[in-house]
């Protein structure tokens, strides 16, 4: 099932105003915002924050008293209490990496992918790598939002071995519903980081997608990938932790601000039940069924 919405003049002026602002020089201050140890930042940004997003439930976090994170980034990476998530333990499936909404999801027809209304983008633009992409050929695709208020912690869909991580620079429009109407291949456009990996069940790519005022991408491997120093240059392959093996519901890495996980398939999925575009998943429940 796909989402199609019309664009309208408001997606239009807001697309206009990302293309006219300094997007790397903005996300390199709220890094810097972000990682603040001065408690009259850190505690203005999180009563901005906590006003603005009440949905937040710091009940389900590790350490549910805000104020005392030592920075605004820490609280919004924080750590979830044990068991909050419980990891779907069904054989030949994929549980959701995140807490997010699906944006679009479906096949990958002849390599291209859904991205809005009339708007479909390549897999090998995604993925910056042709013979890396040519394994996603008649796959299938979810492409998952994470709003401020979410959980901004990525985790392994199933069992699975890196086979290689890419850097790949580039733009970084926000990635919300009135951008992706707007902008073309605006997943293949944007700074991302591409983790392909090898399963029981064929093979599986996350592509942590960067946007506007998210200061860095990290894995647990690899540490920060792109800090702001980092950003920019040619595609990067990062060598560390291939061969590394990560189990279902392993932490993979996390957005230091909120962005878009894509997550592919080599073969054909099944998704679950209510997993539809506009609907939210939570870490953990059965996404996809694939393989036997």
């Amino acid at each position: 099932m796909t989402v199609e919405i019309e664009r309208s003049g408001s997606d239009e002026l807001f697309t206009l105003l990302q293309k006219i602002l300094p997007q790397h020089l903005l996300s390199r201050g709220m890094h810097a915002l972000a990682r603040s140890r001065q408690p009259v930042v850190r505690n203005l940004i999180l009563r901005v924050v906590l006003r603005s997003y009440p949905q937040i439930d710091m009940r389900e976090a590790l350490q549910p008293d805000p104020f005392t994170y030592e920075s605004f980034n820490a609280f919004f990476t924080r750590e979830l209490r044990p068991g909050t998530r419980p990891i779907a333990t069904e054989a030949h499936v994929l549980v959701s990496p995140v807490d997010g909404t699906v944006s679009q999801l479906g096949r990958t027809d002849a390599g291209a992918l859904l991205q809005a209304k009339g708007m479909r983008y390549t897999c090998e633009g995604l993925l910056a790598d042709a013979p890396a992409a040519a394994r996603y050929h008649g796959g299938s695709f979810a492409c998952l939002y994470l709003a401020p208020y979410n959980y901004h912690r990525i985790h392994m869909p199933c069992d699975a071995v890196l086979r290689a991580t890419r850097y790949v620079p580039g733009q970084l429009f926000s990635v919300n519903a009135a951008t992706a109407r707007t902008v073309p291949d605006l997943f293949a456009r944007n700074e991302r980081v591409v983790c392909d990996f090898d399963t029981d069940d064929g093979p599986l790519c996350l592509v942590l997608v960067g946007a506007l005022f998210v200061a860095s991408i990290e894995t647990v491997f690899a540490g920060e990938i792109n800090p702001p120093p980092s950003r920019g240059g040619k595609v990067r392959v990062i060598e560390s932790g291939v061969g590394r093996r990560f189990r279902r519901g392993e932490e993979l890495g996390r957005f230091n601000m909120g962005s878009t996980v894509i997550v592919l398939t080599g073969a054909a999925a099944a998704f679950a039940p209510r997993v539809e575009a506009g609907e939210p998943v939570r870490l953990g429940q059965v996404l996809a069924r694939v393989g036997a």
